[in-house]
């Protein structure tokens, strides 16, 4: 899947990204264009941030601190240039059971030791950075992280769907509670659930209505919820416990301020410090892995989406942007936030809105940091239901069936790799998960021919041919041989012409497809050419054009 394509799952708002629009002649800053989109940002941001947070097993404010930091820190440490930083829905599943298996019970022990998790993966990720592992965004197989979202998007709506309808489940695992949903829908909440099934359908008819009516993407669907959940809330008088009964039914519900976002009197109280006990135990050094690994993959893939959006077609350094997220994230954990990540939903709406620099994302945090300073009241009256909406939008659209059928159309095989990831991951955790979909891959281009020698060492000649060099692949192309592949081209420098040579391989898989076709439009944005020859001597695994493809077998 072409990176711009990757933005489709997570995108919970529909700004106008029309070139025309937002692009410019000037590639530095604007500043009215940057404070009013940091301001449009600021709006959307404010009750995901809270919602996240709440999911994740976090204070509230908690969030909202990290994007804080994101915007006000993070922005000068080389974050690429239009994106978002702030918590993402990708990591509550982590968060979440960070807070719980470390907390053994106590949810404000577990916040403390994810807080100390956040802080070590916020250190690994500054030394993935050091040693430029930036590049890991480039050859990670795309349907491993799509299956990998799609099954957070399963997590997020078995969890919050019985939110939105103001009831308590009583199981505890994804499937557990989607199976729990029938009796949830059958004992709803008669009050709150009108908040959250009207909150979702608002946001599912703004992203329908949207399509159609170009100035609706300028309005930011979560600003429209909340300007109906809060009036609505005050309605049924939330802020005050009581009972209310249906005349129709003669069944009694309790409401109260339970059902909405609860702050404490002291906002920095309410925030932890890191707490290391148990820094070494197996569960601790587990939740380190996938806070770094997932956390950095999802940033990484984000900014090189951006990159992709955006209208100046600049290219981001992924090691500085991940250096960016590694110091945000290190200051979030040190002073109570979630973990970070370069958002792709913002970063997209930010584009859209008109951004021109990274002080668009300056902004997003100033505006967040000035809103809590001055107006903490006005988020103890957003109803917990209408949160949940937005994170079961959320996880709808990351599980949506377009995304399975778009894994079977890029190949069966890719389908398999998708689904293998996805069970996994909900029957067991998010680096299981992962590990299975690549273990899926390998095994299956094994099983279609390729050497396991081949597997990651492809014989790569480089040669002159009519003063334009070219790179010969024998073996076989697949994303674990990437790397290689990539420093050769690398290495070319400013080549105005060069070819890579796939007659003599035997397998080349979607990730290098996909790679080398972004690598070639990138050069020919800058007026260069890259050609990629042999192709025809091969079969795709299906009609897409970036299908993984095997060489042909020639008749006897």
């Amino acid at each position: 899947m072409p990176v711009a394509e990757w933005v489709d799952p997570d995108m919970t708002t529909s700004p106008s990204s029309n070139v025309a629009e937002t692009s410019g002649t000037a590639a530095g800053p604007d500043l009215p264009r940057d404070v009013l989109s940091g301001f449009l940002v600021f709006l959307i941001a404010l009750p995901l941030c809270l919602g996240i947070s709440m999911a994740s097993g976090f204070p509230p404010v908690a969030g909202i601190l990290t994007a804080v930091i994101g915007g006000l820190v993070a922005t000068w440490f080389g974050s690429a240039r239009l994106t978002i930083k702030g918590p993402a829905a990708g990591l509550i599943v982590i968060a979440l059971g960070a807070v719980t298996d470390l907390g053994h019970g106590d949810p404000a022990l577990g916040y403390r030791r994810a807080l100390a998790v956040g802080v070590v993966a916020a250190v690994v990720q500054i030394v993935f950075a050091m040693v430029r592992a930036g590049r890991l965004g480039e050859v990670f197989p795309t349907h491993v992280v799509h299956g990998m979202l799609a099954a957070i998007g399963v997590i997020i709506f078995s969890k919050q769907a019985h939110v939105m309808l103001g009831v308590a489940p009583h199981a505890s695992t994804p499937i557990g509670l989607l199976a729990e949903l029938p009796h949830s829908i059958s004992h709803l909440n008669p009050e709150i659930a009108l908040v959250g099934v009207l909150s979702l359908g608002l946001l599912f008819g703004h992203l329908a209505l949207s399509q159609k009516i170009p100035w609706l993407r300028r309005v930011p669907a979560q600003l429209v919820v909340l300007l109906i959940a809060i009036p609505l809330g005050r309605a049924f008088d939330l802020e005050h416990p009581h009972t209310y009964t249906l005349s129709v039914t003669h069944e009694a519900y309790a409401i109260g301020p339970g059902f909405l976002v609860n702050l404490p009197a002291s906002i920095v109280s309410s925030l932890g410090r890191p707490d290391f006990t148990g820094a070494l135990s197996a569960d601790f050094l587990k939740y380190v892995v996938m806070f770094a690994l997932v956390g950095s993959l999802e940033s990484l893939l984000s900014a090189r989406a951006v990159d992709v959006l955006d209208p100046q077609r600049r290219r981001s350094d992924l090691d500085k942007d991940l250096l960016a997220t590694g110091v945000g994230n290190l200051a979030a954990g040190l002073l109570g936030g979630l973990p970070m990540i370069s958002e792709i939903v913002r970063s997209s709406a930010n584009i859209g809105y008109g951004a021109r620099s990274k002080l668009s994302n300056f902004f997003h945090g100033a505006f967040l940091l000035a809103f809590v300073l001055l107006a903490p009241g006005l988020i103890h009256s957003i109803p917990l239901a209408a949160l949940a909406a937005m994170l079961v939008f959320t996880g709808v659209r990351l599980a949506s069936p377009k995304e399975f059928a778009h894994a079977f159309h890029v190949g069966p095989e890719q389908l398999v790799v998708f689904l293998t990831t996805l069970f996994v991951t909900l029957a067991t955790d998010l680096l299981l998960g992962v590990g299975a979909g690549i273990l899926a891959k390998i095994i299956l281009q094994v099983a279609m021919g390729v050497r396991p020698m081949d597997l990651g060492r492809p014989q790569i000649v480089t040669t002159t041919e009519h003063d334009m060099p070219v790179l010969r692949v024998r073996g076989a192309a697949t994303f674990l041989g990437l790397p290689g592949l990539l420093r050769g081209l690398r290495a070319l420098g400013d080549a105005k012409h060069a070819a890579v040579e796939l007659t003599h391989t035997a397998f080349v898989d979607h990730t290098t497809m996909e790679r080398l076709h972004e690598i070639a439009s990138e050069w020919r944005r800058e007026g260069r050419t890259l050609e990629l020859r042999g192709l025809d001597e091969h079969r795709g695994l299906s009609a897409h054009p970036l299908a993984a493809r095997r060489k042909r077998l020639r008749p006897a």
